[in-house]
């Protein structure tokens, strides 16, 4: 069973590692919930002027903050960038989402902190990069999808491209990709004792992701239009087809001997088994695929495919997942309060999960977060009567 933990209590691989988060929206947010599962304590420094977010949460659902103690610093003031420059002094990891130039001009640029504190890994995470012509540019998910090229590679043939949530570049080549920096600045800071500058740009990192296409596409085994390749809908034996009950299975049998067990169960027609990779037989294969799969509901076909290797599976709602006996059996989601959400990945084997917990309110209190970086009280007093931090 894994139990909530506050920001104080955090185990894991990351335990005694001190990160600063500089409130953001999107993947920044997500790679630092991430690091605090791992066992880093974490501080998220929230602007004392920051405007209402764009999606207002209750605490117990908000995960951009769970996990961590909160300072609400007025960075307009003098007294508070210099205050969050004695903090990163004391802190090992530095992660902010910022346009290039704004961190600069609050006076926190990475020259300035990597003075105060030369072993700091200062991780820096846009859309474009730090420079170039379009590294002053707003972007979302799908923005930067766009300028990569994977937004046109997703979808079907004819059709629009398909947003994929905004799971590729804000959260795989965004969040993943500056927690894999963060990581290997660690290690290398092991070796020689100095910090370093992460620039992680989200539509860099989700072509990164799809650095095998590429390689497809230089090897002659991939076009460069969507709905035309073995893994966008273009191959009938990878992709989702509609059941009886009007809900969906996912057929993915890519290599022959799983597509010969999918032939044999389903039935599809033997003369398709040897010519699975023969290009002019895939709109009949398709149409006859397509015609059985209509025949059974998701789950009647659950039951057929499930105990074999034939790759085919019941596309499962993000409500059903949870409940999924696979699900189930390894607690991949977890309950905290009301919320119900993915259980903390990776696992370790010598280490405690750490679920994050909507912050204390110790965690809010200033007083009890300065106290954590050594500031002394007297201090704390003053700072906290001069009006520096927000509600």
């Amino acid at each position: 069973m894994i139990t909530p933990l506050t920001a104080a209590d955090n185990t894991g691989p990351l335990a005694g590692l001190r990160v600063i988060e500089m409130a953001g929206i999107g993947p920044v947010p997500l790679a630092a919930l991430m690091l605090s599962e791992m066992g880093a304590d974490v501080l998220r420094i929230e602007r004392a002027d920051a405007r209402e977010p764009l999606l207002s949460l209750p605490d117990a659902c908000d995960l951009d903050r769970h996990g961590r103690s909160i300072l609400r610093l007025d960075l307009k003031r003098p007294e508070g960038p210099e205050l969050l420059l004695r903090l990163a002094e004391k802190a090992d990891v530095l992660i902010e989402g910022f346009r290039p130039g704004v961190m600069e001009r609050l006076g926190l640029g990475p020259e300035i902190v990597l003075e105060r504190n030369p072993a700091l890994i200062y991780g820096r995470l846009t859309g474009f990069g730090q420079d170039g012509p379009l590294s002053r540019s707003a972007g979302h998910d799908i923005t930067y999808l766009a300028y990569a090229g994977l937004l046109h590679a997703i979808g079907r043939q004819g059709a629009p491209p398909v947003p994929p949530l905004n799971l590729i570049a804000d959260q795989g080549g965004g969040a993943m990709m500056l927690i894999a920096g963060v990581l290997a600045a660690l290690f290398q800071r092991s070796r020689t004792g100095e910090g370093q500058v992460i620039d992680a740009a989200m539509v860099e990192g989700a072509s990164m992701l799809a650095a095998t296409v590429h390689a497809f596409i230089a090897a002659g085994l991939w076009s460069d239009r969507r709905g035309e390749n073995l893994l966008d809908s273009g191959a009938p034996f990878y992709d989702a087809y509609e059941t009886a009950d009007g809900r969906h299975v996912a057929i993915g049998c890519l290599e022959p001997r799983f597509f010969a067990e999918f032939a044999r169960l389903l039935p599809l027609d033997r003369r398709f088994v040897p010519g699975q990779y023969d290009r002019t037989l895939w709109p009949a294969m398709r149409a006859v695929i397509a015609a059985r799969i209509r025949e059974k509901t998701r789950d009647e076909w659950a039951d057929v495919f499930g105990p074999t290797d034939a790759c085919v599976a019941p596309v499962l709602s993000l409500t059903e997942a949870r409940n999924h006996p696979q699900s189930r059996a390894r607690q991949s989601f977890v309950k905290s309060d009301e919320l119900e959400r993915p259980a903390p990945a990776p696992r370790f084997s010598k280490a405690t999960p750490t679920l994050a917990a909507a912050p204390t309110v110790a965690d809010r209190q200033p007083s009890d977060v300065l106290a954590r970086f050594g500031i002394d009280e007297s201090e704390i007093e003053t700072l906290v009567r001069s009006g520096l931090f927000g509600q």
